[in-house]
């Protein structure tokens, strides 16, 4: 053997003792760290799935308001309530996503022209009976359409979030060309689809009008669908053997609201009258928005205690006798919590009812529906918005569950 031989065998015979050593002395620690089992494994990720925070759908809507959009108008202050019930199925990773929806108005003359003729009225909220009461707010006056820099202007002004997984959407809706204006609708429709928002765009008239428009450019652009809305269809009820229950049992439902805090009394009056709003354009909107209330859609936690004790967002005991409403001022702690604990379990109880009968409702003006849709030709614009979320929210692996 030679002496390099000799000097490669020993170094080798050093090293396998080494390691039987290093081996020797870690297999212990090996044995006491078991390796997890699938189950636990699906345990871990279910439980970091649950403390994290919940997908996001931000729906923004912007609106024409010139002269010749009333029908438009009425449409979207009918069909906010059968759009936000569509996302009460809607789940991510089996969770329900929060809903935030924001309102604009363009083309209005009564705004100021150096503004573009243009407003942020709501921004995004889950407060949807503001919303609400800010579509009935809305009027029409001539002026200037200018979809690009609308589009530009809720990029800017509008607080969307930053995850890939959240589904972001613009709803523009009007009748003048889509070229109009200082800002290049292109540019403007890059800069949304750059930040994850998709633009559909809703041409109000024939189909024709709004591809010369530009209008189905436009949604090409951002990834966005492309349709046309007759906005002077009527919106048409289809009367069904639940709806007197089902509006006696939102008058129970809003019984159930525990006021607290400054505007609580005047959120209150808000619920109260945008039920009366929504009544007064058509009997199936009233329905649509008594579903909604039963959906957890539907939360008030900044003016009710109820929302509030489930969302964790008071502490009960440190509230104020004057912040409560008279029924529960003088109460302990205790009392205090008896008494909304009653009201959450009442409320529950409502809402199953309303979700039951409305499952039923649904089931029994589901053919009629599609008759009147068929026979319409044009659709209107709650037909046109659901249609694309379902599409797009399959697209974002977001699933749709029978409740």
């Amino acid at each position: 053997m030679t002496r390099d031989h000799l000097r490669l065998t020993t170094t080798l015979a050093a090293a396998l003792f080494a390691f039987s050593v290093f081996a020797a002395e870690v297999a212990p620690r090996q044995a006491a760290e078991p390796v997890p089992a699938p189950a636990a494994e699906a345990a871990d990720k279910t439980d970091a799935q649950a403390k994290a925070p919940a997908a996001t759908i931000q729906i923004a809507l912007l609106l024409d308001t010139s002269s010749s959009m009333n029908g438009l108008i009425n449409q979207a202050r009918a069909h906010l309530w059968s759009v936000v019930n569509q996302f009460a199925s809607t789940r991510y990773d089996g969770r329900m996503p929060n809903l935030e929806v924001a309102l604009m108005e363009y083309g209005n003359s009564g705004l100021p022209g150096e503004e573009g003729f243009m407003r942020v009225v709501v921004p995004f909220t889950t407060d949807l009976d503001k919303v609400s009461e800010e579509l009935f707010a809305l009027r029409t006056n001539g002026g200037q359409e200018y979809c690009g820099q609308a589009i530009h202007v809720a990029m800017k002004e509008l607080l969307w979030t930053k995850s890939n997984r959240d589904y972001k959407a613009i709803f523009i809706a009007g009748n003048e060309p889509f070229t109009q204006g200082p800002v290049d609708y292109r540019e403007a429709c890059k800069e949304a689809i750059a930040a994850g928002v998709i633009v559909n765009t809703i041409h109000c008239g024939n189909e024709s009008a709004g591809v010369s428009g530009m209008w189905q450019d436009g949604a090409t652009i951002a990834d966005g669908s492309f349709m046309t809305i007759d906005q002077q269809r009527a919106v048409v009820h289809i009367k069904a053997p639940q709806d007197e229950e089902l509006s006696q049992l939102n008058a129970q439902l809003n019984a159930t609201y525990v006021t607290y805090g400054k505007d609580g009394a005047v959120a209150a009056e808000r619920q109260s009258a945008q039920d009366a709003a929504v009544a007064g354009v058509s009997g199936a909107a009233q329905l649509d928005r008594v579903a909604s209330k039963a959906s957890a859609n539907y939360r008030n936690d900044h003016w009710d205690l109820v929302d509030a004790v489930e969302a964790e967002k008071v502490d009960l005991a440190e509230l104020k006798d004057e912040e409560l409403p008279e029924a529960m001022r003088g109460m302990d702690a205790k009392e205090r919590a008896e008494y909304v604990q009653k009201q959450a379990e009442e409320r529950a109880a409502v809402q199953a009812k309303i979700r039951a009968l409305s499952a039923e409702r649904n089931l029994h003006i589901e053919a009629e529906r599609k008759k009147l849709a068929a026979e319409a030709g044009e659709a209107d614009l709650g037909e046109a918005m659901l249609g694309a979320v379902r599409e797009q929210l399959r697209a974002k692996q977001y699933e749709f569950v029978e409740e």
